[in-house]
Formats: C-alpha cells, structure tokens, sequence
C-alpha cells in the first residue's frame, strides 16, 4: 500500500481509456504531478516518493499499459501508445495540464507523452533511460566497454526471440525480478521484500510477462517515434536525474538532443532512484517542480 503525507492510504481506481483499462493511485492536492514507473516494476516504485509531495501536490501514479494491475491488451505497447494512454488517463481525471516524472521505461514514455501533447505537459522529468533511437541500442552489443562498465543489456536481444523467453520466465518470475532489480542498483537491499513480491504478484498474473516483452519487442517501432519526435524540440523544463552506478549523466547528454531547457543531477545510486535515494530526489525534484508548477 501506498500512503500520502499525512499517512492516509491513496485512492486507487481503474480507467477505461485509449483502448485499454488503466489501474491508478491519486492523492493530494494542488499542481498535478504524474509518476510513471519502468521495467520490471509497478506503481509501487513511487511508494518512498509520494508522500514527500502530496502535501504541495496532486500525484497520480499509474500502471503502464499490462503492467501492474493495469489490464493487459493484445497491443498499444509502443511508446507513442502509451504516452497517449496517459494524457487519455489524465484527461478523464480532469486535469489539462501536469508535469511528468519518468524512470526507465516510463520515462521513456513520459518523453513521448511531453512530445505528443505539448500543450499539456508543462514540465518533464527524466530519470534512468535510454532512448530507442538515441543511443539505447549501442548498448546491446556485446562489447569490452559495455560489460565491464556495467551497461551491457544482455537481457534486450533475449527478450526480442519469440516463444522461448516466455517458455524459460514462467515460474521464474521471482527470480528474474529480483535479480534485475538488485543487479542494477548501487543499494540492493532497497529492493526490499514487499516490492519484490508486489512486482512478482503482478508481473505473475496471466499476460504479465507477456506485456512485459511486448515493450522491449516494440523497441524498433519506439525508435521511429522518437527520432520522428525529436524534429521538434521540447520547449518545456526538462530535468534529467541519473545514477552514477548507472546510466548517470548520459540522461542528460540525451535530453539535451531533444529539448532546450536542460538541468541535470547525477545521484550516488543505481538505476532506481526513488527506491535508492528518495530523500535525495525529493530534495532535487521538489525545488524544480515548485518553480515552474506555481
């Protein structure tokens, strides 16, 4: 469960939106913030973070198209999609405009959505990817560099292979999510049990794996939308927030390709830093978003 400020439980609901049903958590009052979360995770990525903004804020926090307990359709799994899927979600929550955080995959996603509806996003944060098009796929390759700087992605290629990656994963879900979670942090032990097995409860449901390799398998489509995005700037504040044990400050090398107004932080963390470090981001994002959200 996830709590606000005040110690209260979030409201949950569902959303039939954009072809799909959208599982959601909102709490609190004032500018409105939503979190996406990436890959192999859930909602309950921001549960460290939400608390230390409802007091100023309104957060919604979904679950990414056929992730967590958000339903899991036969397609839509490209990142133009799923950026739709969200200001869809916004839109019948009522609020025409909100900053966006991403991390991983849904900052991905956030990216396409601040692109694609530019008069609703009013600001982007940036935390922990690469993007299709922009440098994600140097990174499959297997080379000296990659593996010995700790950002070879081994697991892309395998995931493209039809058949066999859902033949090997089922009844291995516990296993994979936790090595990935762990093995790409500078703090594993903030993969705490309760996420481990929220993740592994939701990823387990029938379509969950499924879901999850239809994104990495829409990668090449991701790339077309992101390159096409690019042509035009985002002319919104953009914060790019990455961990050194990561990806670093390659968040912000990309977004300065793709949007004029560029900060960047790099933490000392891993790959997940709302469960690594969210102290620490609460007290970067928070004087960002009071800037340009008042």
């Amino acid at each position: 469960m996830i709590f606000d400020h005040r110690g209260e439980p979030v409201r949950t609901g569902r959303a039939a939106v954009n072809g799909t049903k959208l599982h959601y958590r909102t709490a609190g009052s004032g500018p409105v913030v939503v979190l996406l979360h990436g890959v192999p995770k859930t909602g309950y990525h921001w549960r460290h973070l939400v608390p230390k903004l409802t007091a100023r804020y309104t957060v919604v926090v979904p679950d990414l198209r056929g992730l967590g307990d958000s339903a899991h359709p036969t397609d839509g799994f490209d990142v133009a999609t799923m950026g739709d899927d969200i200001d869809a979600l916004m839109a019948h929550l009522g609020h025409g405009s909100y900053a966006v955080m991403g991390e991983d995959w849904g900052a991905v996603v956030g990216y396409q959505l601040a692109a694609r509806h530019r008069d609703h996003v009013k600001a982007l944060v940036f935390a922990e990817a690469l993007l299709p098009g922009f440098g994600f796929e140097d990174h499959t390759a297997l080379t000296h560099e990659n593996v010995s700087g700790g950002m070879f992605l081994w697991h892309l290629g395998f995931y493209f292979q039809p058949d066999v990656p859902e033949m090997l994963i089922a009844g291995h879900e516990r296993e994979l999510i936790t090595h990935m979670l762990k093995e790409e942090r500078d703090y594993p032990d903030t993969a705490t049990a309760d996420a481990v097995d929220e993740y592994v409860r939701c990823y387990s449901m029938p379509g969950g794996i499924r879901s999850m390799l239809a994104i990495y398998r829409a990668m090449l489509v991701d790339a077309e939308q992101n390159r096409r995005a690019a042509r035009t700037k985002l002319d919104i504040p953009v914060l790019a927030l990455g961990g050194d044990a990561f990806i670093g400050d390659r968040n912000e090398a990309q977004m300065r390709l793709l949007a004029h107004d560029v900060t960047g932080h790099v933490f000392t963390a891993g790959h997940d830093l709302a469960e690594e470090v969210p102290d620490e981001v609460a007290d970067v994002l928070l004087p960002f978003l009071a800037d340009r959200l008042m």
